[in-house]
């Protein structure tokens, strides 16, 4: 495992980390405690330090799950959860610093923690960052010694540079893959000018980019691959990183042709994002332990080169670039 420091936080994280949405579950398909408990294990043996979970996923199951597994290793393990999705309706004016207290308040006992490293507002309305109150209420949680740092999880660029404008913003989590390029083009460096960490989610674009969906490929209809792919349930986005499902398909297809002896192009699209050394850690899901060592199989490659990189991104700019760059 390698490590990278997670901006201002002086975290030193594994660049591969886990995050928890399907770890015990499957968008919905139910829990599996001792599942959670194995995934995370295999998470931690392997070098993984660094988890994230939210409150909303599996109505608080993964986050009890995250506590129970961190308190009974003896490793540093750090621990970054989200709050604010479980306002309903998901409006601005319902966020508020007693609300948001409350669900921080809920997370630590859930988890059983003395104190969350790092909770992160869960894709809030744009309105959201432009209330000061509502990052200072964490600024009396740090006081506290009920967190640690504060970051964000974000649908647009917009709002993470919104986002870094408040000096107690110390991450901020992004999707950013091979199928969802824009975040480098500014907001990368505008982070690094201010050591904010960047975590990614959804590197592998709900699965597309592992190379082993098709057009026959079938999703429970309580996965959100089926039944969110126009945005009926959350953000377009964050279903295959917004973009129609046969043109993600084409793309792989062209990917498949840049490493015709593998079967599995996960690893590739992990160290595509890695190539970039803004990038603080990746957070991919896992719902098996195959899943685990897929991903942690990218150190095992030779690194990518310049010409499989400009490849790479021809794909994006031919392809997908005009159909999604503008709208994330």
């Amino acid at each position: 495992m390698n490590y990278r420091t997670l901006g201002k936080t002086n975290f030193n994280i594994s660049e591969i980390s886990i995050g928890t949405w399907q770890v015990g579950g499957k968008w919905g398909s139910g829990f599996d405690n001792n599942l959670a408990d194995r995934l995370l294990n295999s998470a931690i043996d392997a070098g993984v330090n660094f988890i994230d979970t939210a409150d909303v996923y599996e109505a608080g199951l993964s986050e009890k799950a995250v506590g129970r597994v961190v308190k009974q290793r003896s490793e540093q393990i750090f621990v970054a959860t989200k709050c604010g999705r479980q306002i309903n309706p998901h409006v601005s004016e319902n966020y508020t610093p007693a609300a948001l207290t409350k669900y921080v308040e809920e997370s630590l006992n859930r988890t059983g923690l003395e104190r969350l490293d790092l909770i992160q507002l869960h894709c809030p309305p744009t309105d959201v960052y432009y209330r000061p109150e509502i990052f200072e209420t964490f600024e009396r949680l740090k006081e506290q010694g009920k967190i640690a740092h504060l970051g964000v999880s974000v649908e647009k660029v917009e709002e993470a540079l919104k986002a870094i404008e408040f000096e107690n913003v110390s991450t901020v989590q992004i999707i950013f893959n091979v199928l969802r390029q824009r975040p480098s083009d500014l907001f990368f460096q505008e982070a690094q000018k201010k050591n904010v960490g960047i975590i990614v989610r959804v590197p592998l674009a709900s699965g597309l980019l592992t190379g082993k969906f098709s057009n026959q490929t079938h999703f429970d209809a309580n996965d959100h691959r089926n039944f969110n792919r126009k945005g009926e349930a959350f953000d377009k986005g964050e279903t295959f990183s917004g973009i129609d499902y046969n043109l993600g398909l084409q793309a792989v297809d062209e990917l498949k042709q840049l490493f015709p002896s593998e079967e599995n192009l996960a690893p590739r699209a992990l160290q595509w994002i890695l190539a970039h050394p803004e990038v603080s850690c990746i957070i991919p899901g896992a719902s098996n332990e195959a899943h685990i060592t897929s991903n942690l199989s990218t150190f095992k490659l030779p690194d990518l080169t310049q010409d499989q990189l400009d490849k790479i991104n021809d794909i994006y700019g031919r392809l997908i670039k005009p159909e999604v760059h503008h709208l994330w």
